[in-house]
């Protein structure tokens, strides 16, 4: 069987190498010169810059990819633990060194807030029974029959799945900044933590289970371990090439046009684009579609967009550790200004990795490596980011010597930024969204964008629109469920 998979982000690659597993005739398409999608990796002045997802949880989702081919992950990937997994810094300049560590978790909770210790605890409790629901069972479930949601529906219901992961968290502590810490998870998906359905409370026990992972030499290392899988195992990578268009014949897929020339035909067709950009671009769809399916997509809300610093320093900050989360001060009203009223607001939160901390080789010796990434409107906001980008990264200049880098704007030698505008125009994303859709309640399983088209025969996708959502183990998922479809 030959089938074609679009776009070559974690989703894309695991469903190239799963469907070779089975036996299908595989060829992989991507726009650009380099394989990962939003996973792509940046290189400036001999500093090293992942592209975007730098927290690897559930690892077993990537070895297992090697080991359908009864390889050995080790000879293609080093994945290392970390000690510590974020470090968080209040506005008042407090710190909490969040880790598997529940010794040292529960005694700093304790000099935030002792009545809060057990709260803590019971709240870990709940979050591994949506766990083992909404991942262990259902992560890898095709959600494309109304009666699986609805057979499913009691179980998420007594779950309290209608709750906000903010108004879950807030339900067993009291303290704000440990909400604020225990509740911030979506937005490492693209949710708002005051809207997210609490089932992606889950992501808090999924960290606990199998710990936070980097990969030595970055991201883009597991990138080149699967592109060199892929190789060895026959699947045909073709870079520099796009799909301009689908071409079916009474609603059934027979291939693709690259380019707005050759045809290559498929059976199937697997896409790891962005699904409501891919229906609304590639597809000239005409009005196809049912009623509700249109009704749907028009409905649909959009994750926020991403402005990503990356920099490279002359001085390296020892006191910094590899991931450290900052948060504002009006945490509740600054993400209103970035999912709601789409406009910018000074008082940011931002999250900063710094791979050199566990990696020297992603720096020059004696330099130290970064990306800060700060969540803001998608470009349903219409702001001109050609003028927003040099005032925002300025003001995260600021904000990061105010809080814990003395000096920084006088060590920067190296330095870039991606807007939303790079998410719309590079990687096809609706809107300039960072992970496509919101993980809300009326936008999960079911009702998200299914994996099987609802238009077309033929085609599929996988990736972050798609069900289970966003995130590496999310997209990685998804080609599992593709793996029950096909």
């Amino acid at each position: 069987m030959n089938s074609i998979v679009i776009g070559s982000g974690f989703g894309g690659i695991a469903a190239a190498l799963r469907l070779k597993a089975k036996g299908h005739e595989v060829k992989l398409i991507e726009k650009h010169p380099d394989l990962g999608g939003r996973a792509r990796v940046f290189k400036k002045n001999g500093f090293t810059f992942d592209g975007g997802p730098t927290v690897i949880t559930a690892p077993y989702l990537i070895n297992e990819l090697f080991e359908l081919f009864k390889k050995d992950p080790k000879d293609y990937i080093e994945l290392s633990p970390l000690k510590i997994w974020y470090q968080f810094i209040f506005e008042d300049k407090t710190k909490f060194n969040y880790s598997g560590d529940e010794a040292s978790m529960i005694k700093q909770i304790e000099n935030i807030n002792k009545d809060d210790v057990k709260g803590y605890q019971k709240l870990v409790a709940f979050t591994k029974k949506i766990f083992d629901k909404g991942f262990t069972e259902l992560a890898d479930v095709p959600f494309d029959k109304p009666f699986v949601m609805m057979q499913q529906l009691p179980a998420l219901l007594k779950l309290k799945s209608y709750k906000s992961v903010y108004s879950l968290v807030s339900t067993f502590i009291k303290n704000e900044k440990l909400r604020r810490m225990l509740s911030m998870h979506p937005l490492l998906v693209g949710g708002n933590p005051f809207t997210t359905t609490s089932i992606y409370g889950l992501i808090l026990y999924l960290e606990k289970k199998w710990g936070i992972h980097y990969s030595m030499g970055g991201t883009g290392n597991i990138i080149k371990g699967l592109e060199k899988l892929m190789q060895e195992e026959g699947i045909d990578i073709i870079k520099n090439s796009e799909v301009t268009e689908i071409v079916s014949k009474s609603n059934k897929i027979t291939g693709v046009k690259l380019n707005d020339k050759d045809i290559i035909e498929a059976e199937n067709v697997i896409c790891n684009a962005d699904p409501p950009a891919f229906y609304e671009k590639m597809q000239k769809m005409n009005g196809q579609g049912s009623f509700i399916f249109n009704w749907k997509k028009k409905r649909m809300e959009y994750s926020m967009g991403l402005f990503v610093y990356y920099f490279g320093t002359k001085k390296v900050y020892e006191n910094v550790e590899h991931h450290t989360i900052k948060f504002g001060n009006k945490y509740k009203e600054h993400l209103e200004d970035i999912f709601n009223n789409k406009k910018l607001n000074n008082d940011i939160s931002y999250y900063l990795h710094r791979p050199s901390a566990t990696d020297k080789s992603m720096a020059p010796e004696g330099n130290d490596c970064f990306y800060v990434l700060v969540p803001v409107p998608n470009n349903q906001s219409k702001i001109d980011w050609q003028t927003e980008g040099e005032n925002m990264k300025n003001l995260v200049i600021d904000k990061m010597e105010k809080d814990l880098m003395p000096n920084l704007r006088e060590n920067i030698v190296a330095d870039f930024y991606l807007t939303p505008d790079y998410f719309e125009k590079e990687l096809n994303t609706k809107f300039g969204s960072g992970f496509s859709i919101q993980p809300k309640f009326t936008q999960s399983a079911y009702f998200r964008f299914h994996n099987k088209s609802e238009i077309y025969d033929g085609l599929y996708f996988v990736g972050a629109g798609t069900h289970p959502g966003a995130g590496v183990p999310g997209v990685l998922s998804s080609a599992k469920v593709l793996d029950k479809l096909l």
